[in-house]
């Protein structure tokens, strides 16, 4: 239509306003007819160009320009959660948030031992330590934290308490407790403060000590004013050495090669009695010649204790602002706090997550208050720029600097914010602290921009940077992620009705902040990712002259190389995509009422896109049986190796992996049975009466469909691509392993179809029910039990945990599940 107005608009304008204006020149200036329309046309053509450049500028400053209704992140930090173990990518750090904190943290060495190659110097999570296990046991989200850390010959416990007051967020102590697994080991423990690019530190050294034994160390910041960090006496068997070191380094991500570029071997301990070699001894040197760096943004003060198996030692931060300090957080005031604390936990746990009452044991409860703590344990604070790009700027440019309180995946492997995992994380954490779940989701919608857009994936600052290949980095103004804060925020309200006093008014009031923003996100879904006829979606984001990829890859959708229609165009239309906007659009009515706007034109959106009759005609199979996509498909493709001849003489010719289209794609619903085909199941959009329903259910069942002993397959074993690889370098990722988070919102819609009506639908999906919650829950904790870890996704054949690990984000859900929390 837009073309046709625009063509009828030039139609009227040249019979029109030309003459008018031709007569009114001839007559005072005498121009000719052809002179005064040769004008028009330069002024014209002068106006396009400016109102197109003008438009063009809009557009461009839309990119990096905030959202401009009104924060929601409140402007006064809660002093109680300011500081926190807000570094999940170390395995023991804190920080505050403050946008330019200083942060404070643990590495570790185990000393004696003839190292071949790189120092094994622990410090942030990497999968490559090969630890046999690591994780939060017990974590409370603010007041303290216990973690073990299983090494091959020892075992550490790190601890952390805090003790609330003054005006910078109080105080807090850690100990770090070590045994040996195979007699006495001796361990150097590296206590290390650093700024980042503010802020000052300086080490205070005991009196006449020999032994370079810092005693404390004093700083200063904007945010924490004078503050003091004391190392109280180790209680240890055996004999303890102190080093320290005062050094500078390039940035937060450079803080390990700091310690590193100070470690030298001990003249002392490097050789033995009769020139024999032992096992070399590590220590820190305080700043030597030519060990300065270019350009540093961090101070570091690095306090070194060597100390035999078992032992004990803390590291306590007193702030300047708590006068009412009557004793140190230290020795048995730590332990009794720590007690305290523990046994809260273990009674709201218990509260919030009732698994006793469901027959679990001791084992199983242990599993899952690990499974909680290390989802809210893995809760970090990050700040710095994204890196976006549109199509009106040819190179990627900076974002604005903001801060992220944010839950992350997996603390080895994904230690940043991921739109759509974010959504599934406060599913679990709000049935814990739902002002903490609000208080997340506001920091994520405050980093949207004036187009209604977020950036999906969130890496802000040195540290997430450097663990991000440099292909990601990148986030493209086109490209969504699924809406799931939506799913967060109806359980929320749902939790917020269900609760004796109902929503609050602060609720009321987060919600009503939360309310233009999430309207500019709907808007933004609602227009950039509209398909290509009324009632469809489409993901934006597909490269369709890629022809290295067996399926080109929908990164946006979340479901990566989940197979879509194998040739993309702009006819495409996204089952999955669709149910989402149907979820949000309800939700967007539901909070419209809460807060007490007019919910009218959300509920008609929903109305509509829940219509199951256009449902079936945009997205239903007669032929395949089933939900499916639409698009230019084929399923007869495969992977070949392609000989390049060389570009001239005398150079070699090159072998590529591309793609081969053995027969030509044409429009149709794409025959890939898998998660994408359960969505309007998933998303409970079915009427519960639907025959349709009985039919997924049907499926659900099958064994050679998406059925395991443990839980539903992303890709039925009959489909093309069922474990293929994508690429020549890809591996499968969602053909055909267990994923919890749609093992998730199976289990849940089954709950919910299994009591919504008495059907033969109802009683199926009961049994279905029962059988998939017990399949899965067995296997995570089999799992866990097994390996030591929850894992990014299981094998479907045998079980085994797959992908990264610990993914504690979505996998974690298993908590829900076992205790059967809905929100229904």
């Amino acid at each position: 239509m837009m073309g046709a107005r625009r063509r009828n608009l030039q139609k009227d304008g040249g019979n029109t306003l030309p003459l008018h204006i031709h007569g009114h020149r001839r007559n005072h200036s005498g121009w000719s007819g052809p002179q005064i329309f040769a004008i028009i046309i330069v002024m014209g053509m002068l106006c396009y160009g400016v109102m197109s450049w003008i438009s063009t500028y809009q557009r461009k400053k839309m990119l990096y320009t905030p959202q401009q209704s009104q924060k929601v992140v409140p402007e006064k930090v809660d002093l109680n959660r300011f500081w926190g173990s807000y570094r999940p990518q170390v395995y023991f750090g804190m920080k505050t948030l403050s946008p330019k904190s200083i942060v404070t943290g643990l590495m570790w060495l185990e000393q004696y031992k003839a190292y071949n190659k790189d120092l094994p110097l622990r410090h942030s999570c990497e999968q490559g330590d090969d630890l046999p296990k690591y994780g939060w046991i017990a974590h409370d989200g603010q007041g303290f934290g216990m973690q073990d850390i299983v090494e091959r010959n020892f075992i550490l416990r790190t601890e952390f308490v805090k003790r609330s007051g003054g005006d910078h967020g109080g105080d807090w102590s850690w100990r770090i407790t070590g045994r040996g697994s195979h007699g006495e080991t001796t361990i150097s423990l590296f206590f290390y403060v650093a700024t980042d690019g503010e802020g000052d530190i300086k080490p205070n050294f005991v009196k006449g000590s020999t032994d370079n034994m810092i005693s404390y160390i004093t700083g200063h910041t904007a945010d924490l004013g004078d503050f003091v960090i004391r190392f109280p006496k180790s209680s240890a068997g055996g004999k303890q050495t102190f080093h320290h070191t005062v050094t500078e380094v390039e940035g937060l991500h450079k803080l390990k090669d700091g310690v590193l570029r100070k470690l030298s071997v001990s003249s002392v301990s490097s050789r033995g009695s009769g020139g024999k070699k032992v096992p070399m001894y590590f220590v820190v040197e305080g700043d030597t010649p030519g060990s300065k760096v270019k350009n540093p943004k961090s101070k570091m003060v690095v306090h070194q204790v060597t100390i035999e198996t078992p032992f004990e030692v803390e590291m306590l931060f007193e702030s300047s602002s708590l006068t009412t300090r009557r004793t140190p957080l230290s020795g048995s005031t730590f332990t009794n706090a720590l007690g305290t604390l523990r046994a809260k936990f273990d009674q709201k746990f218990e509260y919030r997550f009732p698994l006793r009452s469901r027959g679990y044991g001791e084992e199983e409860v242990a599993f899952a208050k690990a499974a909680f703590s290390n989802m809210i344990g893995g809760i970090g604070h990050f700040y710095g720029n994204s890196i976006v790009q549109s199509e009106h700027f040819p190179e990627p440019i900076p974002y604005w600097e903001a801060n992220l309180l944010t839950s992350v995946p997996s603390r080895s492997f994904f230690p940043r914010g991921f739109l759509w995992d974010e959504g599934f994380h406060q599913l679990l954490i709000s049935k814990w602290d739902r002002e903490l779940s609000l208080l997340i989701l506001s920091h994520w919608l405050d980093t949207m921009n004036e187009e209604g857009w977020i950036p999906r994936e969130q890496i802000l600052g040195d540290e997430a940077l450097s663990k991000v290949p440099a292909e990601f980095v990148v986030q493209r103004n086109t490209n969504a992620n699924p809406p799931t804060f939506f799913l967060s925020l109806k359980s929320m309200i749902a939790d917020m009705k269900e609760s004796r006093k109902g929503i609050s008014e602060n609720e009321r009031a987060v919600l009503a902040k939360m309310y233009p923003k999430l309207q500019a996100w709907y808007n933004w879904f609602n227009t950039t990712q509209s398909g290509p006829v009324r009632g469809s979606y489409r993901w934006r984001g597909r490269d369709a002259n890629s022809d290295t990829e067996l399926n080109p890859k929908t990164l946006t959708s979340g479901l990566d190389d989940y197979p879509r229609c194998s040739h993309p165009n702009d006819k495409e239309r996204h089952l999955d995509l669709r149910c989402w906007m149907t979820f949000a659009s309800d939700t967007m009515a539901e909070i419209a009422t809460e807060i007490g706007r007019d919910p009218t034109p959300y509920e008609q959106t929903a109305e509509y896109l829940k219509d199951n009759k256009l449902l079936d005609e945009l997205h239903w199979s007669d032929q395949l049986n089933m939900y499916a996509d639409y698009g230019n498909h084929t399923s007869k493709v495969r992977l070949v190796k392609k000989t390049i001849p060389p570009a001239r003489p005398g150079l070699p010719q090159t072998v590529r992996t591309v793609r081969q289209t053995l027969v030509e794609p044409e429009l149709k619903l794409v025959n890939a049975r898998g998660y994408v085909t359960l969505f309007p199941f998933l998303l409970k959009i079915l009427e519960p009466d639907s025959p349709k329903l009985l039919k997924i259910l049907e499926d659900l069942k099958d064994t050679e469909l998406l059925w395991t002993e443990y839980g539903l397959r992303s890709l039925s074993r009959k489909d093309p691509l069922y474990m293929k690889r994508n690429t020549e370098h890809d591996p499968p990722y969602w053909r055909g392993q267990i994923w919890i988070n749609i093992n998730f919102l199976a289990i849940r819609a089954l709950k919910y179809y299994s009591t919504v009506a008495k059907s033969p639908a109802s009683t199926m999906a009961g049994e279905i029910y029962r059988s998939l919650r017990g399949n899965v829950v067995k296997n995570i904790f089999d799992q866990y039990k097994k390996t030591g870890y929850i894992w990014e996704n299981y094998n479907d054949k045998t079980g085994a945990g797959q992908g990264c690990h610990p993914f504690t984000g979505w996998s974690a859900l298993v908590v829900l599940i076992m205790s059967e929390q809905y929100s229904e």
